[in-house]
């Protein structure tokens, strides 16, 4: 009797389990269609316009054009070779710049001497615009790779170093003094109490920083290349080859949007503790 009534507990667990996770794949699947909807009324639309003859083809191509550039650039090579030597100059750029970033906004978070010392000539040399320093970069360290990866690694840098020093300075104070009364080193104080909670303000820097990283690829490649993917999009700007011109465009976008999404699914594996608001409707 015992066994037959642990039996169906046993069963309705996992049939309530299995209500559960059903209940999230349906949901995941209309947070997807809702996040596809706008685009691809977009592109119907765009269609449509140019099928009609309502816009200039070599202004404008319509979707299915950019398609075919699209297969046509894949099937010979040449946009897979350019999207490699355009990732590879991004991580590194990002590696370099990223890093250094994450270090100053640490010691800058610890330290008022070294907030008062640096930190305004930091906060200026944050607001130059990349377009700004692109030629002093080329002067300076000329066309090749050092070039790009350093204009890369500045605008890398200062999103980290803000969101870092900002993550280190909301730290409630009483929090500090409990690390204090348990005598903790430097290192535990790192480890078990800064970083963890910083790490909100960290992904925030890391997520700008990775989108500010493709931005100065971006300025780098069409400044002063003759590979990548900004260099293929300044090329068919200059004979007017517009379909190429979208196709490196949208290849950026969804380069981008890989990158970030994967930073946002480690952000909540690693913050699965934060209890925050997320919106109205959110589950």
């Amino acid at each position: 009797m015992l066994q037959a009534k642990t039996e169906r507990v046993a069963i309705g667990r996992e049939q309530k389990n299995k209500r559960q996770r059903l209940g999230k794949l349906s949901l995941h699947t209309t947070n997807l269609l809702l996040g596809l909807l706008l685009p691809v009324l977009a592109l119907a639309v765009w269609q449509a316009a140019g099928a009609m003859g309502k816009l200039n083809p070599l202004l404008l191509p319509t979707p299915e054009i950019i398609v075919k550039e699209f297969v046509s650039l894949t099937l010979s090579g040449e946009l897979l070779s350019n999207l490699r030597i355009s990732a590879w100059r991004a991580l590194l750029g990002f590696l370099l710049g990223g890093g250094l970033g994450l270090a100053a906004g640490l010691w800058v978070g610890f330290s008022y001497r070294a907030e008062r010392l640096i930190d305004p000539s930091f906060q200026m040399l944050r607001t130059l615009p990349h377009l700004a320093v692109a030629p002093l970069f080329i002067l300076w360290f000329g066309f090749d790779e050092t070039s790009k990866v350093l204009l890369i690694a500045k605008g890398a840098f200062f999103p980290l170093y803000v969101n870092t020093f900002l993550g280190l300075r909301s730290v409630d104070r009483k929090l500090f003094d409990v690390a204090e009364l348990l005598q903790f080193s430097r290192w535990q104080l790192l480890t078990k109490l800064v970083l963890p909670a910083s790490l909100p303000n960290i992904f925030l820097g890391l997520r700008l920083s990775i989108g500010v990283a493709w931005l100065g690829l971006v300025v780098a490649e069409m400044m002063g290349s003759s590979s990548g993917i900004g260099f293929m999009i300044n090329d068919a700007r200059y004979f007017s080859i517009t379909s190429v011109v979208f196709v490196g465009i949208i290849v950026f976008a969804a380069v981008g949007k890989l990158t970030d999404s994967l930073v946002k699914l480690l952000e909540r594996r690693l913050l699965r503790w934060q209890d925050s608001y997320k919106g109205g409707g959110a589950p």
